[in-house]
């Protein structure tokens, strides 16, 4: 996140686990490693976090969702595509894809479609299993 402007967008993926009730998107998703992949986050300071959802797009942690059962797992490639580009028009309206820097926190189905739109990211935990990213997360803060 350092730089001279001082910008940076974290994207962090959503989780199986939720709460059973609507709630703000940072307190919907419950398991330990989003919690920590929360606490990394704003360890950045970043200029803004937001949640990808596989229901809802892109979700500033503030807006208010119901629970749901659904991930890009699951869905066709026409279905994850229409999702990309909603996700991208989302982002477009709240950062600058091609001077801002971005740092995912998401799977490799999370990332696959917006990495091409967007010029500076970095994916700190790449093609680490959930137990790595764990165990990372938990060194850089404990």
């Amino acid at each position: 996140m350092s730089g001279p402007e001082g910008k940076g967008i974290v994207l962090v993926s959503c989780v199986k686990s939720k709460q059973p009730k609507r709630c703000a998107a940072a307190e919907m998703y419950i398991s330990p490693l989003f919690k920590k992949k929360m606490v990394y986050a704003r360890s950045l300071q970043p200029k803004r976090i937001f949640i990808l959802s596989a229901k809802y797009g892109l979700l500033d942690p503030t807006t208010v969702i119901e629970p749901y059962e659904q991930t890009l797992n699951n869905m066709s490639a026409t279905e994850r595509r229409a999702w990309t580009k909603a996700v991208l028009n989302s982002l477009q309206e709240q950062a600058d894809l091609n001077n801002d820097h971005f740092v995912f926190l998401a799977g490799a189905r999370y990332r696959e479609g917006l990495l091409p739109h967007i010029r500076n990211y970095s994916v700190p935990m790449e093609k680490m299993p959930f137990g790595k990213q764990l165990q990372w997360l938990e060194a850089t803060h404990p």
